[in-house]
């Protein structure tokens, strides 16, 4: 079913030109045929001064008047011409004919207007087209002939202006959709890219009760202090949701958050190490990039053996690049996907925001799980 709104493609031409910049175009190039038939009939005149007996052109001031007086149906043939448009061409040629052929039947009568106008500002009897003419068949034979050469020459100059100002509408409708749809993909990005965001936050919340819960039974205590440290963290999930990027700082702070949880579950197996904040630089990054890493590192590493489990998360400054590492210890047989969730999350946002600037690299060696992030610096101002 089509739409009842016309797309930005379907509208009349002239909704992509202002009035001012409709009359800009279509006056300077009124002015430019001004003057090149003003200069042609002048120097042509001038030429053929010695062999005629009267000029066989009339006096510029005569054409400029008359071309003063064509710039009202001209602006208006325009503007009509750009409402109508051309499709269907079976109904609108018509119309854009009638348009063309109707202007250009309009300069001899300006010109006699015009010569008019200036016998009675000058005084000087001036007939015709500037050359005398007796009265008869002769008379309304020449007439006739000036009026379709006027009209030919006119039309000419009609249909380079209609194809000017068209070609411009044309171009600026074009430029209008192009920003539209780039407008559209930075919001269906933030759409994408809150959708990612808020796809944490269940997953995140979903382990953490899990965790509660399983202090509930055997230490109350520890269990009501769980539900304190998550509720610091809950906040700071929901605050770093609503951005699209956070310092480096509030985003190892939230990790630390969320790892001094699981080291209160955790607390004779989990060892972590993070930079102090103190060394941390004045850098943006992607809002919750690293929780996904961290989750997954608790998750490795607590999988498959009883052992204890080391985490360590580092930044390091590598030319123009940001660089950010989790690293965990993991069990022997543990199996372990990079195309689980979180990561293909990470990567997705990743690709959102850098394109091929940013990425994602992960490996396994050693009994050690590593996940690194290179992305461009985003210094903070």
């Amino acid at each position: 079913m089509k739409s009842p709104v016309p797309s930005r493609l379907e509208r009349p031409l002239s909704e992509a030109l202002s009035w001012h910049q409709f009359l800009l175009i279509a006056g300077l190039f009124w002015i430019y045929v001004a003057l090149s038939n003003v200069l042609y009939a002048h120097s042509f005149s001038v030429t053929l001064a010695q062999t005629a007996a009267d000029d066989l052109f009339a006096p510029w001031r005569t054409r400029v008047l008359q071309h003063l007086l064509l710039l009202g149906p001209l602006l208006g043939c325009f503007w009509m011409s750009l409402r109508v448009g051309w499709q269907p061409l079976w109904r609108k040629v018509p119309v854009q004919a009638a348009l063309a052929f109707g202007f250009a039947a309009l300069p001899h009568w300006a010109m006699s207007l015009s010569l008019t106008l200036s016998k009675k500002m000058t005084g000087v009897m001036q007939e015709g087209m500037g050359v005398p003419m007796r009265p008869g068949a002769g008379a309304d034979a020449a007439d006739t002939a000036l009026w379709i050469a006027s009209g030919t020459n006119f039309l000419l100059q009609y249909g380079f202006g209609l194809a000017l100002i068209t070609g411009f509408a044309l171009y600026r409708r074009y430029r209008d959709a192009q920003l539209h749809v780039e407008a559209l993909e930075r919001q269906s990005n933030a759409a994408r890219l809150s959708a990612l965001r808020m796809q944490l936050s269940p997953h995140t919340l979903f382990n953490l009760l899990n965790t509660i819960r399983g202090q509930i039974g055997w230490d109350p205590r520890a269990a009501q202090q769980l539900v304190v440290q998550l509720s610091d963290l809950l906040r700071k999930l929901l605050s770093a949701g609503e951005r699209e990027f956070s310092l480096l700082v509030d985003e190892l702070q939230f990790v630390r958050l969320y790892l001094g949880l699981q080291q209160s579950r955790f607390s004779d197996r989990l060892k972590v190490s993070l930079p102090p904040a103190e060394s941390l630089p004045g850098l943006w990054v992607p809002s919750l990039i690293l929780q996904p890493l961290v989750e997954n590192a608790v998750a490795h590493g607590m999988t498959g053996h009883d052992g204890p489990v080391n985490i360590t998360v580092g930044f390091e400054v590598d030319g123009d690049s940001l660089v950010l590492r989790v690293i965990n210890d993991m069990g022997p047989v543990v199996p372990v996907r990079d195309d689980g969730i979180g990561l293909r999350n990470v990567r997705e946002r990743l690709a959102a925001h850098f394109g091929d600037q940013a990425s994602l690299r992960t490996e396994s060696a050693s009994g050690a799980w590593l996940a690194e992030i290179r992305l461009p610096l985003v210094r903070s101002r």
